[in-house]
C-alpha cells in the first residue's frame, strides 16, 4: 500500500515543520504550504490523502481554503489546526467543509497520529462505497421478496435497491432521504430484511420530540429518574437489540438530542435517563428526513459531524413525478388493495385515467396516490371506476399549473432574432391546445379537463384549427 499523502497548510514556518519532520519520521508524504492559495496548487498537482490548515494566513485564508477544497474534492477530509478558544470559528470552518480539528500546541503526537488513521479509514470507507455504487448496479435483485412492497420498473429505482441490498449486510448507518410520500420506512424495513438480523425492526418518527422525549423513548430511564418516573423502562434501543431502528424525521432531531445520537454512532453506547452506568446497543441505524440536511449543516442547524457520520450509506429516492411509468404498476396495486380492505370486488379502470394521472406532479408522491385510489375505491358502486373523485383532487390544480407554465413557454418561443413579442390570442390558444393534448396523451378528455373546458368546445377548436390549416 502506498504511504499515505498529507498536505499541512500553515504560515508559522516553525510550527509546520516540526509537525512535518514528526509525520514524515512515522512514515507519511508531507506536503508543505504556507497559505489557502500555495496549499489549493499543491492539492491539484500532488492530489493529498488528507489535508490539515491553519484559519488565519495571508493571500488566502483557512476559510476561503475549505469552502473552494471542499466544493472541488468534497470526499477530502480537511482538518482544521487552530488556537484555544477559537470556538466560533471552528465551528464556521465545520459548516464549510472540515471534518474534524485539532487545538495548538499539539503536546501529543500520538493524538495526531489517530486523527490522521481516523480520517483516512472513514475516507476508504467513502470511497470503497462509492466503487461499491458503480460496480454494483447492475444485475438483477438477488432479494427480491424483501422490496416485494415496492412496485417500480423504474431503472433509478432498481438501482438504489441494488445498492441497499449490496450494504444490508454491513453494520454502518444508512440515510434515506426523499420527500414526504416517496416510501423511505417501506426502503427501511427492506434494508431490515435483507441484512438478515435476527432481532426485530423498530420504527419510531422523532419529529417534535424534546431532548428528554427523544431520550427516553430510544434509551429508557431508571426509577425515580424524574419525578413521574416511576418503574424502571427499557427504550426502544432496547427492543430493536439485534435488529434495526429507524429514525424517521432526522432533520428535526433537537440539537441536544444530536450530540447523544452521534455519540451513539460512534460509541455503540448510551445512557438512560438517571443511569450512571452505559449500556451497549448492537442495532442497526437506519435514518431517514424529507430535509436538506448539507443544506442545514451549512445553516449551523445540524451538526457537521453527524451529517458525515449518517453519509456512509446514503440514497435519495426520486419522487412520483420523475417515475411516472410506475403510474400503471401502483394504480393497480392500490386498487387491489383498496378492494380487498374494502371487502369489494377490484375494479376496472378507464384508460383515460392513467392519461390523467400522468398530467399530475403529485406533490404528496406515491401516499397522495394511495389516499386517491382508496378514497375512489370506496365511492365505487359499479361498473367501471369513475375519476370524479380523482377531478376533484387534482383536476383544477393541473388545469391552472398547465395553463401558467404553457403561457411561459409560448412567450419564450416567439423570440425573432433579438426581437420578444408577447403572442396573441390565437397564438397561444393553439400552444395550450398543443401542450395540453401532448399531456393527456392525444386523449381529448383529459385535454379538455386541463385546459378547463368542454371536450365538445375542444373539439371544436381543433377542428376549427384543421380546417383553418387546409385552407392555407
Amino acid at each position: 500500500m502506498s504511504p499515505i499523502k498529507l498536505l499541512i497548510i500553515d504560515d508559522e514556518l516553525d510550527f509546520r515543520e516540526s509537525i512535518a519532520l514528526y509525520l514524515q519520521d512515522a512514515g507519511f508524504v508531507v506536503l508543505e504550504a504556507s497559505n489557502g492559495r500555495e496549499g489549493l496548487d499543491l492539492f491539484d498537482h500532488d492530489r493529498p490523502d488528507i489535508v490539515f490548515t491553519d484559519l488565519h494566513m495571508p493571500v488566502m485564508d483557512g476559510f476561503e481554503f475549505i469552502a473552494e477544497l471542499a466544493g472541488k474534492s468534497p470526499a477530502t477530509p480537511i482538518i482544521v489546526i487552530s488556537g484555544i478558544g477559537h470556538v466560533k470559528e471552528v465551528t464556521r470552518a465545520m459548516r464549510l467543509g472540515a471534518r474534524d480539528y485539532l487545538v495548538k500546541p499539539i503536546l501529543d503526537m500520538d493524538d495526531l497520529k489517530l486523527v490522521i488513521m481516523k480520517a483516512f479509514r472513514e475516507n476508504s470507507l467513502i470511497k470503497e462505497i462509492d466503487s461499491l455504487k458503480d460496480k454494483l448496479l447492475s444485475g438483477d435483485l438477488r432479494h427480491q421478496e424483501a422490496f416485494s412492497l415496492i412496485k417500480t420498473q423504474n431503472q433509478d429505482m432498481i438501482a438504489l435497491m441494488k445498492y441497499l441490498e449490496a450494504i444490508a449486510i454491513t453494520s454502518e448507518p444508512v440515510l434515506i432521504t426523499g420527500e414526504t410520500g416517496t416510501g423511505k420506512e417501506l426502503l427501511a424495513e427492506a434494508v431490515h430484511k435483507v441484512s438478515e438480523r435476527k432481532g426485530d425492526f423498530i420504527a419510531v418518527n422523532i419529529s417534535g420530540l424534546d431532548d428528554q422525549m427523544f431520550s427516553d423513548t430510544l434509551f429508557g430511564h431508571v426509577k425515580g429518574a424524574f419525578s413521574s418516573a416511576e418503574h424502571h423502562r427499557e427504550g426502544l434501543l432496547a427492543q430493536a437489540a439485534g435488529g434495526s431502528i429507524f429514525l424517521d424525521e432526522i432533520g428535526d432531531l433537537h440539537e441536544t438530542s444530536q450530540v447523544k445520537l452521534l455519540r451513539l454512532l460512534q460509541e455503540r453506547k448510551y445512557y438512560q435517563l438517571g443511569a450512571d452506568i452505559p449500556k451497549k446497543t448492537d442495532a442497526r441505524i437506519i435514518a431517514a428526513t424529507n430535509r436538506d440536511l448539507r443544506q442545514m449543516v451549512n445553516s449551523g442547524t445540524f451538526r457537521a459531524d453527524l451529517y458525515y457520520r449518517l453519509f456512509t450509506h446514503q440514497i435519495t429516492i426520486p419522487p412520483l413525478r420523475d417515475r411516472k411509468g410506475d403510474i400503471p404498476l401502483l394504480l393497480d396495486c392500490f386498487i387491489h388493495e383498496a378492494a380487498n380492505t374494502l371487502g369489494k370486488k377490484p375494479p376496472t379502470y378507464p384508460p383515460e385515467l392513467l392519461s390523467y394521472l400522468a398530467a399530475y406532479d403529485f406533490p404528496g408522491n406515491v401516499r397522495e396516490l394511495m389516499a386517491m385510489v382508496f378514497d375512489a375505491v370506496a365511492r365505487h358502486t359499479h361498473g367501471v371506476l369513475a375519476i370524479d373523485s380523482f377531478r376533484k383532487a387534482i383536476g383544477f390544480e393541473i388545469s391552472t399549473k398547465t395553463a401558467i407554465n404553457d403561457m411561459a413557454k409560448c412567450t419564450i418561443m416567439l423570440h425573432n432574432g433579438d426581437v420578444e413579442r408577447m403572442p396573441t390570442l390565437d397564438e397561444a390558444e393553439t400552444v395550450l391546445i398543443g401542450q395540453a393534448m401532448d399531456l393527456a396523451n392525444g386523449n381529448q378528455g383529459v385535454a379538455a379537463t386541463l385546459l378547463g373546458i368542454s371536450r365538445n368546445a375542444l373539439n371544436k377548436k381543433i377542428n376549427r384549427r384543421k380546417a383553418r390549416s387546409h385552407m392555407v
